[in-house]
């Protein structure tokens, strides 16, 4: 993965966790989806990976991104879509990376 992919899928990432703080507070359904979209990254890429790491997880994620949203939030579509809860829990998510810039 380059440098110059990373930073795209980071944008996207940026952009998506924007729309979920806007959407408002992270409970319910909102919050088991982006838990079950970590536990997926967990299983994916571990607790010890790089930004590139996560950005390769990133672009197939919408393959199994709907089954998980699904099964975690089954009666709120509204949550499936993936430049929003997906996006902006990958963003969460990147926050562990070993190469994450400090808040």
């Amino acid at each position: 993965m380059s440098s110059s992919e990373t930073a795209v899928a980071e944008f996207a990432w940026h952009d998506g966790l924007e729309r979920l703080r806007e959407a408002g507070p992270l409970v319910g359904p909102r919050s088991r989806l982006v838990d079950a979209v970590h536990d997926e990254l967990r299983r994916r890429v571990g607790l010890t990976f790089a930004k590139a790491d996560l950005a390769r997880a990133y672009t197939n994620s919408g393959d199994w991104f709907l089954d998980i949203a699904q099964r975690a939030a089954p009666n709120h579509p509204d949550l499936w879509d993936t430049s929003s809860v997906l996006d902006g829990a990958f963003a969460l998510y990147a926050r562990g990376a070993s190469d994450a810039q400090p808040a």
